[in-house]
C-alpha cells in the first residue's frame, strides 16, 4: 500500500475518531470540520491573511477524504467554544498576550487533544515564544528533523518547510511544541506560509509559491487529524 493509500485510510477513519472527542463540532454550513482563527490579546493582528484558511480548507476538500467547511471560525483563548474545534491557527505582525484564563484554557486544550499551528507573518515571534512558553513551560520550542511526519503526511517535503516570502534572510524553520510525546504545537516561522495561502493577486506570488503553501497546509492539517 502507497504512503498516499495509508494517508487517505487513515484520514477516514479519523472522521470517526476525531470529532467525538471535541463535541462533534461541525461548521454552520454542517459540512464537517472547520480551523479556528484564534483572537489573541496584545493588539497584533489576529485577523490577517483574510483569504489564507478559506483557501486552505477548500484545498483539503477537494485533495482528501476529509469532510471540512469551506468556512473558518474565530475564537478567543477564554471561551469554552476553544475545546470544540479540534485544529486552532493564529497569525499576525504584532504583540501576543494572554491572559491567565487564556494560559489555563489553552493548557487544557492541549491535554485535551488540541493542535495549534502558530505562522509568523513577520513581527509576532518574540511574543509568541514568550506566552506558549507560559502555557508549556516544560516543553520549549524546537526545530522538527526534515524528517518529521508533518512533512510527509500527504505530500513530500523533504528539505522541510517551503520558502514562500522573504523576511530576514536565511531558510524557514519548523518548531514543534510537545505534551506527553505528542506534537501539539506547530510553528512555520521565517516562512510566511499564510501569505502564500492567501488570493494569489494579493501578494503577487508565483503559482508554485501558492501551491507549495497550499500542500504544506493540507500536510499540517492532515497530520493534526490524524495524531
Amino acid at each position: 500500500m502507497t504512503r498516499w493509500m495509508t494517508g487517505v485510510l487513515a484520514l477516514v477513519v479519523t472522521i470517526a475518531v476525531v470529532l467525538p472527542a471535541f463535541g462533534d463540532r461541525v461548521s454552520e454550513d454542517g459540512r464537517g470540520v472547520t480551523i479556528a482563527q484564534l483572537k489573541y490579546r496584545g493588539g497584533g493582528d489576529w485577523y490577517a491573511n483574510p483569504t489564507a484558511l478559506p483557501n486552505l480548507l477548500d484545498a483539503v476538500a477537494e485533495r482528501t477524504e476529509v469532510a471540512v467547511a469551506r468556512r473558518p471560525a474565530s475564537v478567543a483563548p477564554d471561551q469554552e467554544e476553544l475545546f470544540t474545534y479540534p485544529i486552532i491557527h493564529m497569525t499576525g505582525h504584532g504583540r501576543v498576550q494572554l491572559a491567565p484564563e487564556d494560559i489555563a484554557n489553552l493548557r487544557e486544550y492541549f491535554e485535551r487533544g488540541g493542535f495549534l499551528w502558530a505562522d509568523d507573518n513577520y513581527g509576532m515571534d518574540a511574543s509568541f515564544r514568550a506566552e506558549l512558553s507560559k502555557v508549556l513551560p516544560e516543553s520549549p520550542l524546537v526545530e522538527l528533523p526534515f524528517d518529521h511526519e508533518i512533512y510527509s503526511s500527504f505530500y513530500e517535503f523533504r528539505d522541510g518547510l517551503p520558502k514562500i516570502h522573504e523576511h530576514d534572510g536565511g531558510p524557514p524553520h519548523g518548531y514543534g511544541a510537545f505534551l506527553n510525546g505528542e506534537l501539539v504545537v506547530f510553528y512555520s516561522f521565517n516562512t510566511d506560509i499564510g501569505d502564500g495561502l492567501e488570493d494569489a493577486e494579493v501578494h503577487d506570488d508565483p503559482p508554485e509559491k501558492h501551491e507549495a503553501a497550499l500542500r504544506m497546509g493540507v500536510n499540517i492539517v492532515v497530520y493534526a487529524l490524524t495524531h
